[in-house]
């Protein structure tokens, strides 16, 4: 990268940085666009030459979220069986998510997802998240561990509605819950019935 370029990202990072830590610190509605420039030492050219809007901050961080899922994947051991794999993968979501985005994040998140109009990131099957499960579910397939009666595609789909679900419920109910047993629980519930 060239100095300018390498600038850019800094920048780029400083912003994300400042508005994550402001939308957990006072919740994503009362949070302005000045409020994130001013708070990143940056300008509103900086901010709007990498950001449409304060929304497409959370498109940024599920980019890096993304890479998370990629590193946890590539961290699990090899014979781990499959439900294993995914289950762990389910409850470092909860935690990753609950520490980086907050309630009042996931609450964001999921309002703008519902705009009209709006290219919904979350539902987009080619992500890392809908590509791992559906590995380590044909995987579990391939092992006879889990039934193969339901495609990997579709038990994967199920999956990542499952943590989605939960993480929805867990930001209406102000995080009444432990997300993490949680999810756990439920994903213990759904395997009993799908164990080969």
């Amino acid at each position: 990268m060239t100095s300018r370029q390498e600038k850019a990202t800094a920048t780029k990072q400083r912003i994300l940085r400042t508005a994550l830590a402001l939308f957990s610190e006072k919740g994503f509605d009362r949070v302005s666009v000045d409020e994130i420039v001013r708070k990143s030492a940056t300008s509103k050219g900086a901010f709007y030459g990498h950001f449409t809007t304060k929304y497409d901050i959370f498109l940024e961080k599920f980019k890096e979220i993304d890479q998370f899922y990629r590193d946890f994947q590539d961290s699990l051991p090899e014979d781990l069986p499959a439900e294993q794999k995914i289950r762990k993968l389910a409850t470092v979501q909860m935690a990753y998510l609950r520490d980086e985005l907050g309630r009042d994040g996931i609450r964001a998140l999921y309002a703008y997802a519902l705009t009209p109009s709006v290219d919904n990131y979350l539902s987009d099957t080619e992500r890392p998240l809908y590509t791992i499960l559906e590995q380590m579910v044909s995987e579990g397939q391939a092992h006879g561990e889990l039934s193969p009666s339901v495609s990997s595609g579709r038990l994967a789909l199920l999956l990542s509605r499952s943590m989605r679900g939960t993480l929805y419920d867990w930001a209406i109910f102000d995080g009444d819950f432990d997300l993490t047993g949680e999810i756990d629980g439920w994903l213990e519930l759904l395997f009993s019935g799908i164990r080969k």
